[in-house]
């Protein structure tokens, strides 16, 4: 278990990273364990950070040297191999315990596993369910997979604190990672799914905000929160606004789905689907210079059906901004 002298360091501060390295700050001082140290290619990121009282390390080395247990929480599998191999330049890491947040193919986390453990350090894959709201509240699901020791001793930093369930897997980190990839398979065909009914209640004469109800009461939250984020203009963001959760990251997911199927010797018919129609949107918001949320699919939907891609909450929204 963790004790009073453990001492915890967080890299990567995109909008998932930062909140939950906020949430394990809060916990610490409260606690009374040393204060998390924390780095990030651009570190002025951290500034609310340190106003908590974090400690800022501007080289890598200085937060590796520095911590016992080190989380994680990058873009992409290329850029945790790079952060994962400068850990490892960056002095001795025996006896660290590296947590991994990011959403990355199992075969990437296997491979950095291998890396570490040669290097002394032991592994764990801790990839998260949600998006950024929820990471902000301490809300998020999480599934964990390796040694179990290492496990106990990050356990209290976990569950109450950036996560409001956490899922053993099991030894083996690629596991969570597959469990992760499965999930975001059956996130994006739901979306899929609530999107082409939208659609169809659009062109038959359906009000939206009935079916939504029915989306509500018989198909739970993740569901009617899917379909919000369609009728209230979430998938198109309004331009300079971020997206909930961005469009890239869901190809990258649903790509290492399509991946991990063909490996396996499956189609995904759904992912394929789904994959087509988010190059569809993105194609879209590249034309338009605008970053669009993973549920833009929803737009290119539309398009197939005869609709414009924008709805026309969107339209009077971003007309109401041009005018302002």
């Amino acid at each position: 278990m963790a004790n009073e002298s453990t001492r915890v360091g967080w890299y990567g501060l995109g909008s998932m990273g930062l909140a939950m390295a906020t949430n394990i700050q809060i916990h610490i001082h409260k606690s009374r364990l040393p204060s998390l140290r924390f780095s990030n290619r651009t570190l002025e990121r951290g500034r609310s950070l340190h106003e908590l009282g974090a400690y800022a390390c501007r080289e890598i080395a200085e937060l590796v040297e520095g911590c016992d247990v080190i989380f994680i929480s990058v873009s992409n599998d290329e850029v945790l191999k790079n952060v994962i191999n400068q850990f490892i330049s960056s002095g001795s890491i025996k006896d660290k315990i590296i947590v991994d947040t990011t959403t990355v193919h199992p075969n990437t986390s296997s491979f950095v596993s291998s890396q570490l453990q040669e290097a002394g350090a032991t592994f764990i894959a801790a990839p998260v369910f949600g998006a950024t709201p929820l990471a902000e509240s301490g809300q998020l699901l999480m599934a964990i997979a390796g040694p179990p020791a290492a496990i106990q001793t990050i356990s209290p930093f976990l569950k109450g604190v950036i996560a409001r369930t956490v899922i053993e897997v099991g030894p083996d980190p690629s596991q969570a990672l597959l469990l992760k990839t499965t999930s975001n398979f059956i996130t994006a065909g739901l979306m899929y799914l609530i999107s082409e009914a939208h659609v169809l209640a659009e062109k038959s004469g359906l009000p939206a905000p009935v079916l939504e109800t029915l989306i509500q009461e018989n198909f739970g939250a993740m569901a009617y929160s899917d379909s919000l984020r369609m009728t209230q203009g979430v998938y198109y963001p309004a331009e300079g606004e971020a997206p909930y959760s961005d469009l890239d990251l869901g190809i990258k997911d649903v790509g290492h789905g399509l991946s991990i199927a063909e490996g396996v010797g499956m189609d995904l018919e759904v992912g394929k689907l789904v994959m087509d129609s988010m190059m569809e949107a993105k194609a879209v918001g590249e034309s338009k210079g605008r970053k669009l949320d993973s549920s833009s699919m929803f737009g290119a939907v539309r398009r197939r059906a005869g609709l414009d891609f924008e709805t026309e909450q969107v339209k009077k929204r971003d007309g109401k901004r041009k005018s302002s």
